[in-house]
């Protein structure tokens, strides 16, 4: 695409964004008309900046888990790779488990991020040191390995439940499943600067990153050394998901699907691709929080079933696609 269709693209998301977002500001257990919105009574000023809120760190969240798949997919060359599926979300899970479990966020909520980014990176590493040495194999035994460490992450949160106090039990389970409700600001002021920059740096490697998504060998002759860029957008890809992850628990599947759809719309570039993942995972998952908010209205059932339910069968479908192709 040219500049002035890359441009057009950027101009149509950024006038879509508030759309979407006044659509969904209105949405929620109970439906608030654009109208009654400017009543200035303190309690509808109240519901205002709780929704607001709400749909803000679904945005973060959102852009978040979409720009570190995309970033996973380039590096591991994989359509299928993801946090959720590469195992890095449950081990950032377990790490804030931890933090919870342990009473460290009493201290500073700086220790629920920095946790869940050490776990993110212990468990991303184990993944690639046991993917190792597979050859042509490689991106597959990644997958798989992520798998297992994934798994092996569920097991330790589900011991470290088992013997939780009441208290630390109901905010540990009830964050797992997934919850943009937030009641710490600066929290989400943190998360939202790490998203920001995060997709900075990448998009300021997305010329090297195209480079390295056509092999090794094409990355050598044009000069980049592809094990040290590989680490770095690891790296930045295990923050943004480990910041999701800290903020609202496990959701699954953004990383999945919002890339992969966006590539296929809009091409494989990466300084394209980087910023309209923003975007648009930070819309996808607003919308299938305001779904999650009314389908069973007035109860609330969590964000991360709605995306599994969107995310489960795409993910089947793209393996299906894959292994026709191969």
């Amino acid at each position: 695409m040219g500049k002035i269709n890359t441009a057009t693209i950027f101009i149509v998301t950024i006038a879509l964004l508030p759309v979407v977002f006044g659509i969904c500001l209105c949405f929620g257990t109970v439906f608030i008309s654009p109208a009654e919105y400017m009543c200035a009574s303190p309690e509808m000023a109240n519901i205002v900046w709780l929704r607001l809120c709400r749909l803000l760190s679904g945005f973060i969240v959102g852009g978040s888990l979409a720009v570190s798949g995309a970033a996973y997919q380039a590096i591991l060359r994989n359509s299928l790779a993801e946090p959720f599926i590469l195992g890095i979300s449950g081990g950032a899970s377990l790490g804030a488990a931890i933090a919870i479990g342990f009473g460290f966020t009493a201290i500073s909520f700086l220790f629920l991020p920095f946790f869940s980014f050490i776990a993110a990176l212990i468990v991303l590493s184990l993944v690639l040191l046991i993917a190792r040495g597979a050859g042509s194999e490689y991106a597959n035994n990644v997958m798989l390995s992520g798998v297992i460490a994934g798994t092996l992450c569920s097991s330790m949160l589900m011991f470290m439940i088992s013997v939780l106090d009441s208290h630390k039990l109901n905010s540990i389970t009830w964050w797992m499943l997934g919850n943009l409700e937030q009641g710490n600001m600066a929290f989400l002021e943190v998360a939202g600067i790490t998203l920001v920059a995060g997709t900075a740096m990448l998009y300021f490697y997305g010329r090297e990153i195209n480079a390295l998504t056509l092999g090794d060998e094409m990355a050598f002759y044009l000069g980049i050394n592809s094990k040290v860029l590989s680490l770095v957008i690891l790296g930045f890809a295990s923050l943004l998901a480990a910041s999701a992850v800290a903020l609202s628990g496990i959701i699954g599947f953004v990383g999945l699907v919002v890339p992969h759809i966006l590539r296929r719309l809009f091409g494989a570039d990466h300084r394209r691709l980087f910023p309209l993942s923003l975007l648009y995972g930070g819309m996808f998952l607003m919308v299938c929080d305001t779904f999650a908010k009314t389908i069973l209205s007035p109860r609330e059932i969590p964000v991360g079933v709605i995306t599994s339910l969107v995310g489960g069968p795409f993910f089947i479908w793209l393996l299906n696609r894959k292994n026709n192709k191969s």
